[in-house]
């Protein structure tokens, strides 16, 4: 995988809904796993994947710049949230821009927030700002919502939820990150100053006409799309949603035997940090016990395994024969200490 990482290394804020971790960023937990991971003995190759033959056994691994020969294979890809692609947008992700409602909501408790999108996620994003936020304002591009009847009509008739139909997001707003950091002699005066959400401008889809709000966060849910596209004619993929690793029911088998997908590959529910690493355990185990029931255990132990049995087999037929210490030191020696005649 390639070191910039997935959304959980983007993530600059803390983690808040993972078991045991506290005050740390995602950055920051990254760096963890992937430490604990060297101590051991895991490896990693800093390229990205561009395609598998699993035509024949081992398996091909291609990357932009290696290939790698495998009997079985974890994905673990994740997704990519879907952007607006606006202005303002990727200079304050971490900084009021979010992806992840259930993962950030919390952090703008008692602020204004708006969530983009008409789908089931908008939706559920929406109500869960809801309970912390001030208020929470949706904007959607068209007129009706695509997410469920009964979202729809939660979000609908929730007293702190607005809707804005027919309008997108034509810029982000932000203003300079206050820290007292800033007071220090460590400062760079040529670096750009951070900024943080402080507002957005709105834009009518029909008339074009562009209204200025205020507001502390703008949650953006227009889907995900998961990092699968060099698994095409390789795994079935889930019909129900484009992109996503199709698996054996509650496993994390593909179609393609020594192929296991887990994490957000396979994964269009819960998204969740927490969720994906309790589906990496499930598909490490999967791995394992299916290598084991093919015979394709670790070949380094079943090399060292071999090669000490014919040691022992050897010793064995060597013990049998007669032996002679001098015949050891390169000769037949008589009539001299056996320290001499080695010397010789």
């Amino acid at each position: 995988a390639p070191p910039m990482g997935g959304q959980l290394q983007g993530k600059g804020v803390d983690v808040e809904n993972y078991p045991g971790l506290f005050n740390v960023t995602g950055p920051a937990v990254v760096s963890l796993m992937r430490q604990q991971a060297i101590a051991y003995g895991a490896t990693f190759e800093a390229d990205v994947v561009v395609g598998i033959d699993a035509s024949e056994r081992p398996m091909k691994v291609k990357t932009n710049s290696s290939l790698i020969e495998t009997h079985s294979i974890i994905v673990a890809t994740g997704a990519e949230s879907n952007w607006l692609n606006v202005k303002g947008e990727y200079e304050m992700r971490g900084g009021g821009v979010s992806s992840c409602a259930t993962c950030d909501g919390h952090i703008y408790r008692g602020k204004h927030v708006l969530v983009v999108g008409g789908g089931d996620t908008a939706m559920e994003d929406a109500l869960v700002l809801a309970r912390t936020s001030e208020s929470v304002t949706v904007i959607h591009r068209r007129d009706t919502f695509r997410a469920s009847k009964v979202l729809a009509q939660r979000v609908s008739e929730h007293p702190s939820i607005s809707i804005k139909w027919n309008t997108v997001i034509a810029e982000i707003l932000g203003k300079p990150l206050s820290s007292d950091a800033n007071d220090g002699e460590n400062v760079d005066l040529d670096a750009p100053a951070e900024k943080v959400v402080s507002g957005a401008v709105l834009k009518d889809v029909y008339t074009g006409e562009e209204t200025k709000v205020d507001v502390g966060a703008v949650f953006v849910a227009i889907g995900h799309t998961p990092t699968t596209s060099f698994l095409e004619g390789v795994v079935e993929f889930n019909p129900e949603h484009a992109g996503y690793v199709l698996t054996q029911g509650t496993s994390t088998k593909t179609s393609m035997p020594g192929i296991f997908a887990c994490g957000d590959v396979a994964d269009s529910i819960y998204r969740q940090a927490i969720t994906s690493a309790g589906s990496g355990a499930a598909a490490a185990l999967d791995a394992e016990r299916w290598l084991s029931e093919e015979g394709l255990g670790n070949e380094e132990s079943d090399f060292e395994a071999e090669l000490l049995a014919d040691i022992m087999a050897n010793d064995g037929r060597r013990s049998a024969e007669e032996y002679n210490v001098y015949e050891e030191a390169g000769g037949r020696v008589s009539g001299m200490k056996e320290s001499t005649g080695a010397e010789l």
